[in-house]
């Protein structure tokens, strides 16, 4: 199994953030947004976590009128970004951007119908932590969708796989790329995380939490919402 090797936790740089903007997820940001909505009810407060430059809140505003988003990144420079696509978008009333540490929410226990969150967790040093803080913000009945790469197997697949993004993408996008997939995590070690923190993997119920691979290098944790906890809540 190849190593993890950690990328840095913050892409705090003005540069960095311009190239992540620039790089084209619109077809896969859509997709998350979708079914975000398919999982949660149509008025719902919701917590965006390593939103980046906002580009999925934008299309859960859009998709979802009644949603209340909270956007927060430990990035200013994203958040910058951010701050300006909102308002190019015209969701300002509908998504808040906050400079939050997800590893820490300073939010109550229960704040939230719903949570989310697209490629945060290969960030992570420890993505326990914030999964931890991710249960413990979550209303019980609400709605869980993150989604996240997977690490490869090898270093031969992991070059694969950058090479099939296509040639769109400069060096340093496709640097970012290879490191994001090293840094990630294996379906056997979110599995762990799920069974430390007392979370059951449900797939044969339709509210029951989720844990899957959704791609070739994607998993996806997922609950919709109900009028009953997770086990384990």
């Amino acid at each position: 199994m190849l190593e993890r090797i950690l990328e840095p936790e913050v892409m705090d740089t003005e540069a960095e953030a311009m190239d992540y903007d620039a790089m084209d997820f619109q077809a896969v940001n859509l997709a998350f947004a979708q079914r975000a909505c398919q999982l949660g009810p149509t008025k719902a407060t919701v917590l965006d976590a390593g939103t980046g430059t906002a580009r999925i809140p934008i299309l859960l505003a859009q998709l979802r009128p009644a949603w209340q988003i909270t956007a927060i990144d430990f990035a200013r420079s994203m958040l910058a970004i951010a701050k300006e696509n909102v308002v190019a978008a015209g969701c300002e009333t509908q998504i808040c951007l906050e400079f939050v540490d997800a590893k820490r929410l300073p939010y109550a226990n229960g704040s939230f119908d719903g949570v989310i969150a697209n490629s945060l967790c290969h960030h992570l040093p420890k993505p326990l932590d914030f999964l931890r803080e991710v249960k413990r913000v979550l209303k019980p009945h609400g709605f869980l969708l993150i989604r996240d790469l997977i690490r490869p197997e090898s270093p031969e697949k992991l070059a694969a796989l950058v090479t099939a993004i296509g040639s769109d993408y400069n060096d340093q996008q496709r640097k970012l790329f290879a490191d994001s997939l090293q840094a990630s995590l294996t379906m056997t070690e979110v599995q762990a995380y799920l069974q430390h923190l007392g979370w059951v993997d449900d797939e044969d119920t339709d509210f029951g939490l989720h844990l899957y691979q959704s791609s070739d290098r994607h998993w996806t944790m997922e609950k919709a919402f109900q009028n009953r906890p997770i086990a384990g809540n």
